[in-house]
């Protein structure tokens, strides 16, 4: 849908959830509290666990992601695998989150099918960003934009956030801003247009029921500037 001048409306920025690397033990519950705290704000959880390569390895992986998935069913929150396009098929999951080395969107397609969402980390490369949005990705991902340990990446460009304007004002892609995203630091980043703010460390690091309802504060209070 379009207003009358033939521009797509712009969809209140969302939050995308990424897992800690540990998600056993009581997660599934801290997830579902995450979701319920975050209802109407919450678009995705990424699957993020590393060390799972091999059928055996994949299995205890899917033993690891089945009730969160199911958490995620509930809530209406897309269940997206990072990095494995195997793994996403494996699970059947909505999604599949691409790194630079972790294949291409052609392979992720030509595997998980035309209603799977794909994305696909640029870092702060607008070069990236594009040649992700030609090759058929669903959203683009930038960042880090503040210090993270889940982006570790040392000295790599960090982006500002006008590369998120850049983006939203001549793409309709969705893009994704991650990095180091807290309640206090993310208002610049949905002034600039940011669709959704990737967030781990924020939300898991303390009370996950807290965290996510300063975010959804931070996200009304920008929606009514």
């Amino acid at each position: 849908m379009t207003d009358p001048n033939g521009v797509p409306p712009h969809i209140p920025t969302q939050l995308y959830l990424i897992s800690p690397l540990d998600v056993g033990g009581d997660f599934p519950a801290r997830l579902g509290r995450a979701l319920e705290a975050g209802k109407d704000h919450i678009t995705a959880f990424q699957f993020r666990v590393k060390g799972f390569e091999g059928t055996a390895s994949q299995h205890e992986a899917a033993a690891l992601a089945a009730p969160l998935q199911e958490i995620c069913a509930a809530h209406d929150v897309a269940f997206i695998v990072n990095d494995d396009i195997a793994l996403a098929k494996r699970l059947k999951a909505d999604g599949v989150h691409l790194g630079q080395d972790d294949g291409t969107v052609a392979e992720a397609r030509d595997a998980l099918g035309m209603q799977v969402q794909i994305g696909v980390t640029c870092h702060a490369s607008r070069h990236l960003a594009m040649e992700a949005g030609e090759a058929g990705a669903d959203y683009v991902a930038f960042g880090a934009f503040f210090p993270s340990t889940t982006k570790d990446k040392g000295d790599a460009e960090r982006p500002e956030p006008e590369i998120l304007s850049w983006w939203s004002q001549i793409f309709e892609l969705p893009c994704v801003a991650i990095g180091g995203i807290t309640p206090e630091n993310c208002g610049p980043l949905i002034a600039a247009g940011a669709d959704f703010l990737a967030v781990s460390g924020a939300i898991w690091n303390g009370d996950e029921e807290l965290a996510v309802k300063a975010f959804v504060e931070a996200l009304e209070k920008e929606r009514h500037v």
